[in-house]
């Protein structure tokens, strides 16, 4: 049994947040950990109204499923490529960096596996960024890789 039981990484759907997926889902296999992949998101405005003028059924078949969903699938077959396991998925509402690291201390993570975007930035030195945020918050081990 690897050092690591839990593996977590968080993604936004970007080019640069698949990477780290991509390294936590090789962390995770190497380790015989488990792999989750957490997508905070905040909620879609004004699909109410598709939903009153079309009716329940039809408004889900023109808004479709959430960008957080179709970001959370296209991860969970980029780790299952890397030969993870068990690889859970988990869309949380919020803010990224309070949702991240709520997630990762309930779900008692071993190691957590977040992307270097907006470190780097002139808004991210100002102001934080997400990676500094969680990398500060998060009760755990964090690999911030190099995706950028």
């Amino acid at each position: 049994m690897g050092a690591y039981q839990l593996v977590a990484v968080g993604t936004d759907g970007s080019d640069s947040s698949f990477r780290a997926v991509d390294r936590a889902a090789s962390v995770a296999a190497d380790s015989a950990a488990a792999l989750l992949i957490i997508c905070a998101y905040h909620p879609a405005k004004n699909t109410n109204s598709a939903q009153d003028q079309l009716g329940e059924d039809a408004a889900y078949h023109v808004v479709g499923s959430t960008p957080a969903e179709e970001t959370l699938r296209d991860a969970k077959e980029r780790a299952s490529r890397k030969g993870v396991g068990d690889v859970q998925t988990l869309a949380v509402e919020g803010d990224p960096i309070e949702a991240v690291t709520d997630v990762v201390n309930d779900r008692k993570v071993d190691l957590l596996v977040i992307g270097n975007r907006g470190l780097n930035s002139l808004s991210g030195r100002l102001l934080g960024s997400v990676p500094q945020g969680i990398s500060r918050k998060a009760p755990t081990d964090v690999l911030i890789v190099h995706t950028t």
